[in-house]
């Protein structure tokens, strides 16, 4: 083969693999609280996807269809102080309990555990796709946690977070930081485990980075009519380990004191890149399609999900950005 003919080889070579899309899995799965935006999310994703052809969503961890029989929840106890007209209220839904617990035959216990031992064998099927071995020989680039939330079981979440560390995306929306409390070295990698949410309130972001991809050029400041605001535990949340993307210059619930409060950020893990944003519980914030009750105006339903394709530009080096921590923003 001649120079110049290697060259050309060469060249096209190299563009054949800049082309190349970024591969990425989606897990929707939930052992906890589920939300109902997240076919919403599913969507949207998709959409960001298609729309960029940057990357593809190879395939979805989902939650298995089909739910076991639910036995009758027993009424909560009176309070001490209960007045007559909640003691009879309490009489009330006792008698129901009983009655229904009653329907509960040796038959019905066991349709119980079986759909339970069902549904289990279905979850963890779902999950051997994040498997180390299954994201190396998929070629997978990333990993999305859209709204997950509980102890998922995996199959080797040791070997999940090595796999992050060694160079690959990880990233997470909204209850990703709910997910595997039990599970510490899940939370240094996010650096964000929630704590508690108030009621839904307006949200006056404040930008840590305007010239982040996760900015979206959406500006200094990104005010949001309503969303569920999430509270991080003390200490799961380092600022000098991160880069503020957005955050809050007081608690969710107490716009009058003043005090940091996190709500997205970027980090490098080994050699892996970590997005998460702690927003993305309402559909109108994920979705920007018709809806009933809609409260965040599509513009801001388009301007989340720039936020989030932004921060996926970036954890898959598709977008240059800042990870330095920069806990001096105020």
């Amino acid at each position: 083969m001649n120079k110049a003919i290697f060259l050309a080889v060469a060249v096209l070579s190299v563009a054949s693999q800049a082309a190349e899309k970024k591969r990425i899995i989606v897990c929707t799965v939930t052992t906890g609280f589920r939300h109902s935006s997240i076919p919403f999310a599913e969507r949207t994703l998709e959409k960001l996807a298609k729309e960029t052809g940057a990357f593809e969503i190879v395939d979805f961890a989902r939650q298995p269809e089909g739910k076991a029989p639910q036995r009758p929840k027993k009424p909560k106890d009176l309070a001490p102080n209960a007045s007559d007209k909640d003691k009879a209220r309490h009489e009330g839904d006792m008698k129901k309990f009983q009655a229904e617990l009653a329907k509960w035959t040796p038959e019905l216990v066991a349709q119980e555990k079986a759909a339970k031992e069902a549904f289990e064998t279905a979850v963890k099927a779902s999950l051997a796709k994040l498997s180390p071995e299954n994201l190396t020989a998929k070629k997978i680039d990333g990993v999305i946690f859209a709204n997950t939330t509980g102890d998922l079981p995996l199959p080797d979440k040791e070997g999940f977070i090595k796999w992050i560390e060694d160079g690959h995306a990880f990233m997470g929306m909204h209850s990703a930081s709910d997910t595997f409390h039990p599970f510490p070295a899940y939370g240094g990698m996010l650096q964000g485990e929630f704590k508690t949410h108030g009621k839904q309130v307006p949200a006056d972001l404040v930008a840590g980075d305007t010239a982040h991809p996760a900015n979206a050029g959406i500006g200094p400041k990104w005010d949001i009519a309503q969303e569920e605001m999430y509270e991080m535990k003390d200490g799961s949340h380092d600022r000098a380990k991160v880069r503020a993307l957005w955050f809050l210059r007081h608690p969710p619930q107490e716009p009058t004191k003043e005090q940091y409060a996190a709500v997205s950020w970027c980090r490098v893990a080994g050699k892996g890149r970590v997005f998460y944003t702690s927003l993305g519980h309402r559909e109108d914030l994920w979705s920007d399609e018709e809806m009933p009750g809609r409260i965040n105006s599509p513009e801001t339903s388009r301007q989340y999900q720039k936020h989030i394709l932004g921060g996926i530009q970036w954890a898959l080096g598709l977008a240059s950005g800042e990870s330095t921590p920069n806990p001096e923003v105020k």
